[in-house]
């Protein structure tokens, strides 16, 4: 099966991940519901497996904006990778998994937010409409949300290189090889990270740079005296 080597910054945006195999088919990606410095060893074992299995990145995500935007980022950058096993607990507040679902399921609308989610501000604002298209088209989710055993992800992830098609918890896994077109750079175009302040156009956009730009010059102002 073909193979391909990932875009020379791969993985271009750092976040919290092992990278191990770029030529595996498929990448990890572990809810996390607690600050960063906090991080519970049940989730710590789950990220471990997915890289100890053979994953090309396996790591946490805790927002449906910022922290979806950096997972694409890096996926699109390797063709080799064709699935994303998701697994962990929900996030009560950002919804992160049911948001991940809908993304897979249903895209984004115009202003490119997540269509059919409650999740909190579910805005993929930094990144172009191409890189997320490209997600959903060359990724596949395994849905192995609220499993704690380490050793399902393993399996799971085992399945995902197989050459022949094999069953697995509901789905038909094997390695498809790599995505036909090139890989994406995967660089984030802005680091907004509170899309839903950024306003809904472009004259909502300008003028709330005219009103930062306004208070920047009045802070210099006061600064001085």
């Amino acid at each position: 099966m073909l193979k391909v080597q990932p875009h020379p910054d791969y993985p271009c945006e750092p976040g919290r991940y092992l990278r191990g195999n770029d030529f595996s088919p498929v990448a990890v990606a572990i809810i996390l519901k607690t600050d960063e410095d906090k991080i519970p060893r049940e989730i710590e074992l789950l990220v471990r497996a997915g890289i100890e299995g053979g994953s090309a990145l396996s790591g946490t995500v805790q927002t449906p904006n910022i922290g979806f935007e950096k997972m694409i980022c890096n996926i699109v950058g390797n063709p080799n990778i064709r699935y994303l096993i998701l697994g962990g607990p929900e996030s009560d507040g950002h919804q992160t998994g049911a948001a991940l679902k809908a993304l897979f399921a249903n895209g984004v609308d115009d202003k490119k937010k997540i269509i059919g989610t409650d999740a909190l501000h579910p805005l993929l604002y930094n990144i172009p409409v191409e890189y997320i298209k490209r997600f959903r088209d060359q990724v596949s989710l395994i849905d192995l949300q609220f499993q704690g055993d380490p050793e399902i992800i393993r399996k799971a992830v085992w399945s995902c290189f197989q050459e022949n098609p094999v069953e697995f918890m509901g789905h038909t896994l094997h390695d498809p090889g790599a995505y036909p077109d090139p890989p994406f750079s995967g660089k984030l175009t802005w680091q907004v990270t509170q899309p839903w302040l950024a306003g809904s156009d472009k004259s909502e956009q300008d003028a709330m740079q005219k009103a930062k730009d306004l208070m920047e010059r009045l802070r210099q102002k006061n600064a001085q005296k």
